[in-house]
């Protein structure tokens, strides 16, 4: 009976530890997330955008705790988001020359792919275009979560 209420006593903390490092994951970059950028800043930046997209939550491996809408403007400066991604961790913004939706194809392909910075709000984003880099190489935009190698949403572009 000692040794089955220790036991017990010992999981109960060990599943309280667990999900509350989880919690802590998920709750840390909306926490220490910067200031996002208004509807009028990602709008001021529309006319310089030669092409548009749209993040969508239908993907193949999109979920309920990976996912990105809204619509996404690509110009030679700069990549935004007028929309919202899920909260998470380490987002880096990627151009691929394929469409994918999977993180096998996100796999798969990333040595042809370009990370161009990093995503760090989650309504709305600005992300600039590094000098050098020229968005018409390529036709797809792919938010992807680095340190769990999770897939977040994409959307072709050209």
């Amino acid at each position: 009976m000692k040794l089955l209420k220790s036991l017990l006593l010992i999981a109960s903390h060990l599943a309280t530890l667990a999900i509350g490092i989880a919690l802590g994951v998920y709750a840390l970059p909306i926490v220490i997330a910067p200031e996002a950028p208004t509807q009028q800043e990602i709008q001021s930046g529309l006319p310089a955008a030669q092409w548009t997209a749209t993040f969508r939550r239908d993907l193949k491996d999109s979920d309920a705790l990976h996912w990105g809408e809204g619509a996404v403007s690509i110009s030679p400066q700069a990549i935004s988001l007028l929309g919202r991604l899920a909260p998470g961790p380490d987002y880096k913004l990627y151009l691929s020359p394929e469409f994918v939706e999977t993180e096998a194809d996100f796999m798969r392909l990333k040595p042809k792919m370009l990370r161009v910075g990093d995503v760090k709000t989650f309504n709305n984003f600005i992300v600039p275009v590094p000098q050098g880099v020229d968005p018409a190489k390529f036709n797809t935009v792919i938010v992807w979560c680095e340190t769990f190698s999770e897939f977040i949403t994409a959307a072709k572009y050209r």
